[in-house]
C-alpha cells in the first residue's frame, strides 16, 4: 500500500483481569511436573476473570485510554471481536460504546469466528478508513477462554483485551495489501451455544493450525507478499505460547529453510512475553503478541512484521505490517505491564470457584459481587438484562 495511503494501527491498548492463577498452583493440584507447563505449552500463569469482570468490562477497560488520548470525534464504527459473547443479539460492543460515552452517531457491530475474529475486525475497519480517510474505527478484541476443569485444555486458558484505533497514517503499525487467505470446515474446536466451556480436539486443531499457516502463506506469496527473509518478526495466534514456535518452524520448514532453533526465536520469542503470563484470549492473541513485540524489541522502525491470525473451525490470514518511525513515542508499555503485575493471585480452591460459578438465568434481579477493582463492572442482572456500571 502506498505510503499515502497508508492506514494501519494507530493506538493499541491492553487489558486483562483481577485475578492470576499460577501454572505451578494448578500443576500443585493436578498432580503434573510443573516442566509440562512452563516447557512444554510455554505457559507460567494464566488470567481469571473476576465475578463482575467480563468481556464487556475488559474491552472497555482496554478502550477507555485510547478514547481519553484521541478524543471521539472521529470515531464512527466500534467493531467489538469476541468467540465469549454475551448476548445472541445485541452487540457487546454497544456496552462498551455506552460505557465510554461515545457519539450516537457511531455504527457498532460484532463480529465472531473463533481467534480469528480480531483480525476480521481489523481488515474491516481498514475498508472503512480506505473509504472516508477522516474518519476512525475502535477495535476491540476481547475474549475469555475457559476450558472443563480437569481437562487437556485448562491450562491453556486465559482472559485479555486488546483495543486498536484504526486510522489513516498511522502512528504505530502500516498494515500492508495482500492478505493470504485459507478457510477449510473442522471441527478442531468449538463451543454450542448451551456450553459455556469450549470443546477442543486438542491434536486436530494443532494439525489444522499448522495447515492452515501452510496454505495462508502459499496464498500470501501467489498474491505478491513479501519474502521470507523480509520479516524482522511474526506474531501468530497463541493459544499456548509453544504454538508460535511450532508454527514458525513449519512455515520454515515450508519454505524450504532447515530448522534453525536460534531463527525462530528472533522471530518470536518477544511476541510470547504477555501471552506467557495471561494464557489464551483468543480474538486478542496475536495482538497481545504485537503489543509485546513493540513494547520488548530494540528499535523496529521501518521494519516489516508478519501477521497469522488462526481461528478454528477454520479460518486463517497472513498479511504483514511495517513499524512508523516514531512508534515508540505512543506505546503503553508501562501501563501494559501494570495490568499484568496488578493482578491478584489466587489458590486453588477460589479459582474453582470462580470457575464453576454461573450467573442465574431466572430473570431475576440479581446483583453481582465486586471483586474487580478495574474502572467498570458488570453489576447487576435484572429481568434478564445486564447492567453495567463505571467505578
Amino acid at each position: 500500500m502506498p505510503s499515502d495511503c497508508a492506514i494501519g494501527i494507530h493506538d493499541l491498548s491492553c487489558a486483562t483481569t483481577e485475578f492470576v492463577l499460577p501454572h505451578a498452583t494448578l500443576a500443585g493440584h493436578n498432580g503434573t511436573e510443573i516442566g509440562k507447563y512452563h516447557v512444554g505449552i510455554g505457559q507460567q500463569s494464566m488470567s481469571v476473570p473476576a465475578a463482575d469482570e467480563d468481556v464487556v468490562t475488559m474491552g472497555a477497560v482496554a478502550a477507555a485510554p485510547i478514547v481519553a488520548r484521541h478524543g471521539a470525534d472521529r470515531i464512527r464504527t466500534v467493531v467489538f471481536a469476541t468467540e465469549s459473547s454475551i448476548d445472541q443479539a445485541k452487540s457487546a460492543g454497544v456496552y462498551v460504546h455506552s460505557l465510554l460515552g461515545l457519539p450516537s452517531a457511531t455504527r457498532v457491530v460484532e463480529l465472531k469466528q473463533a481467534c480469528y475474529g480480531g483480525t476480521a475486525a481489523l481488515q474491516f475497519a481498514i475498508g472503512l478508513v480506505l473509504r472516508d480517510r477522516r474518519q476512525q474505527v475502535l477495535v476491540v478484541a476481547s475474549d475469555i477462554s475457559k476450558y472443563d476443569l480437569d481437562s487437556p485444555g485448562e491450562a491453556t486458558q486465559g482472559a485479555a483485551a486488546v483495543a486498536m484505533l484504526v486510522a489513516a497514517d498511522p502512528a504505530l503499525v502500516r498494515i500492508e495489501e495482500p492478505s493470504g487467505l485459507f478457510t477449510v470446515d473442522v471441527m478442531d474446536f468449538w463451543r454450542p451455544n448451551y456450553r459455556d466451556a469450549a470443546l477442543v480436539d486438542g491434536e486436530e486443531s494443532i494439525t489444522v493450525y499448522l495447515q492452515a499457516v501452510e496454505s495462508a502463506w502459499k496464498d500470501y506469496t501467489e498474491q505478491g507478499g513479501r519474502s521470507l527473509d523480509e520479516f524482522t518478526a511474526f506474531c501468530y495466534h497463541q493459544p499456548f505460547t509453544k504454538m508460535a514456535y511450532k508454527a514458525h518452524r513449519h512455515l520454515l520448514n515450508t519454505c524450504g529453510y532447515d530448522t534453525d532453533e536460534a531463527r525462530i526465536g528472533r522471530a518470536v520469542e518477544r511476541t510470547t512475553a504477555y501471552n506467557r503470563v495471561i494464557g489464551n484470549s483468543y480474538t486478542a492473541s496475536a495482538y497481545l503478541g504485537l503489543a509485546a513485540l513493540l513494547d520488548h524489541a530494540d528499535d523496529l522502525a521501518g521494519r516489516p512484521v508478519g501477521f497469522l491470525s488462526y481461528g478454528s473451525g477454520s479460518v486463517a490470514e497472513f498479511f504483514a505490517g511495517t513499524v512508523v518511525p516514531g512508534y515508540r513515542e505512543h506505546l503503553r508499555t508501562s501501563a501494559h505491564r501494570e495490568a499484568i503485575d496488578r493482578r491478584r493471585t489466587l489458590d486453588y480452591a477460589a479459582y474453582r470457584e470462580l470457575h464453576e460459578r454461573s450467573l442465574p438465568t431466572d430473570g431475576g434481579d440479581h446483583p453481582v459481587p465486586q471483586q474487580t477493582t478495574g474502572a467498570f463492572r458488570l453489576a447487576a442482572l435484572r429481568g434478564h438484562k445486564r447492567i453495567y456500571e463505571r467505578r
